[in-house]
C-alpha cells in the first residue's frame, strides 16, 4: 500500500462500536404492534447482523402474518422504525454502552490521512445515525458515504454502495485491494466475502474468535483496545490484496 493510496474502512456499528441492549428489540415490538395491531410473540434474534428489512420480514412471518401481506406491511414498518427509535433517544444514551476501545480506535483511524472511515451496517440510515449521535461517534465517520440497509436489504451489496459513494466524493477508485470491513458477526464476514472486502473480525459480540476465523475473517482481534495493532492490521490486509 503506497502512502498516498486511500483505504476505505467500513465499520459495523452494533456490538462492534456500541451496544444498545434490548432497545432495538423494543422498537421492533412497538412497530409490529402498531402496524399489525397485536403483540409480537417472537422477536428477532440478538446480534446476528442481519439487515433490518430482512429482520422485519422474519418478524412478520414468525408471528403468523400471511406471506401475501408482507409486501404491504414491511415498508410501513421500515418507515415507522426510525421514528420509534428516535423516541428512545434518551434510552440510547442512558442504557447503551460503548464497546471497549471503540473511541480511541475510531479517533486513530480518523486521524490517518489515507484512511476513509465510514459504516456498512444492517441498520437503516436514520437508525444508524441516531445510535452514532447518541454516543458522539458520528464525528469520526463520514456517514454520507456509508452503506445502509435502507440502500439494499442484501448486506453484501452495501460494500459496493459505499465504494461508489466514496469514489464520487474522493475521486479515487475503491475495490477489494483498498477496502476493509471491521465487524463482530458472521454476517459481517459474509458481507466481506460476498461483497468484495477483507474482514477484520472483532470478537466483541456473540461470535467467538474461532468462529470468525473459520467463517473467513482475514484477521481476528479480541477487541479494539490495541489501537496500534488495529492500524497495522488494516495496512496488512490491504497490502496483501493488492
Amino acid at each position: 500500500m503506497s502512502e498516498t493510496q486511500r483505504v476505505l474502512v467500513l465499520w459495523d456499528i452494533d456490538r462492534t462500536l456500541l451496544y444498545v441492549g434490548d432497545i432495538d428489540r423494543q422498537v421492533y415490538r412497538e412497530t409490529f404492534a402498531e402496524v399489525v395491531g397485536r403483540p409480537a410473540e417472537q422477536l428477532p434474534a440478538r446480534g446476528t447482523g442481519v439487515t433490518m428489512p430482512l429482520a422485519i420480514r422474519s418478524l412478520l412471518l414468525d408471528n403468523g402474518v400471511p406471506e401475501l401481506e408482507v409486501p404491504e406491511l414491511l415498508p410501513r414498518m421500515v418507515e415507522l422504525l426510525p421514528r420509534r427509535l428516535a423516541a428512545h433517544a434518551q434510552d440510547l444514551r442512558e442504557q447503551g454502552v460503548l464497546m471497549p476501545g471503540a473511541v480511541p480506535a475510531l479517533k486513530a483511524v480518523h486521524a490517518q490521512a489515507n484512511l476513509v472511515p465510514t459504516v456498512v451496517t444492517g441498520n437503516l440510515r436514520p437508525n444508524a445515525l441516531l445510535k452514532l449521535e447518541a454516543f458522539h461517534l458520528d464525528g469520526f465517520l463520514d456517514t454520507e458515504i456509508g452503506g445502509y440497509s435502507s440502500d439494499d436489504a442484501h448486506r453484501p451489496a452495501l460494500v459496493a454502495v459505499a465504494q461508489k459513494r466514496a469514489q464520487a466524493k474522493h475521486g479515487a477508485a475503491f475495490a477489494r485491494s483498498n477496502t476493509v470491513i471491521i465487524g463482530d458477526s458472521l454476517e459481517d464476514v459474509r458481507t466481506g466475502l460476498a461483497g468484495g472486502a477483507p474482514v477484520i473480525g472483532i470478537a466483541s459480540g456473540k461470535t467467538t474468535s474461532s468462529q470468525l476465523a473459520s467463517a473467513g475473517a482475514e484477521v481476528v482481534l479480541d477487541s479494539l483496545e490495541d489501537v496500534s495493532q488495529l492500524l497495522s492490521v488494516i495496512t496488512a490486509v490491504t497490502v496483501n490484496h493488492e
